[in-house]
């Protein structure tokens, strides 16, 4: 309205009436924002599960360990649907090393599949695979999954997720098993330059101890550090080793 009484025209008694309101809906809306009462943006954890890996401590005829059968149907299938039964955002599944077989297992399930060309170089490669992957959803956090851990939970994952949620998303999220680190953890997209920059064997653990950032560390029992890189420790957590 202003603009027209520049111009030389009289506002009627609508155009005050319009303008009276307008005006009020803004100063709401500041003192809303200064108020807090602005709706805060929730913070959004999405999952990477790590499957590329070569299994080589199976042996050359041992068959793939995330093939192995627990509660009657592959380990990584297993692993995926407890990921996507948690909170997170989305879950994003690496493949490299017998893909193919990796694939079958998790077809028809509501997941994204990136494959890492470079897998046999080790397991930075998979996490730098899928890091970018999960951030290519603008999510705040990514929680890193081993496939090979029967024992993690929906419910151990949730109160990763949680942690992390109440920290701000500003610090990683560390499982541990009474004081003793392990997986899953939770890496706040601040250090994804980090990620990037990691080569070779070097996962989580490396860039936690050099990252500086506060870690807040969640107790989930023994899940926190029992995987299963053996035929006997796929027994002895009670699957079925696959055959080779």
């Amino acid at each position: 309205m202003s603009l027209r009484i520049l111009a030389g025209e009289s506002p009627d008694e609508d155009d005050i009436f319009k303008w009276v309101a307008g005006a009020r809906r803004s100063r709401r809306g500041r003192c809303h924002a200064l108020g807090g009462e602005v709706a805060v943006k929730p913070i959004v954890v999405a999952i990477v599960l790590l499957g590329a890996g070569m299994a080589t401590r199976m042996g050359p005829n041992g068959g793939h360990k995330l093939l192995a059968d627990f509660d009657g149907m592959p380990l990584v299938r297993r692993s995926a649907l407890i990921a996507i039964n948690s909170h997170a955002e989305s879950v994003t599944v690496v493949v490299g090393h017998r893909q193919d077989d990796i694939r079958k297992a998790l077809s028809d399930m509501q997941l994204n599949i990136v494959a890492n060309p470079d897998y046999a170089s080790g397991m930075a490669s998979s996490l730098v695979t899928g890091f970018v992957a999960a951030g290519a959803n603008g999510v705040d956090g990514v929680l890193v999954m081993l496939a090979d851990m029967p024992d993690v939970t929906s419910s151990d994952l949730n109160r990763l997720i949680t942690a992390f949620q109440h920290g701000k998303g500003a610090s990683i999220v560390r499982a541990v098993s009474q004081g003793k680190h392990g997986n899953p953890v939770i890496l706040p997209r601040s250090l994804n330059d980090a990620v990037l920059r990691l080569k070779g064997d070097i996962g989580a653990r490396d860039l936690i101890k050099a990252s500086g950032l506060p870690v807040i560390e969640v107790e989930i029992g023994d899940a926190a550090l029992i995987d299963v890189d053996t035929h006997e420790a796929i027994i002895a957590a009670g699957g079925i080793p696959a055959d080779s």
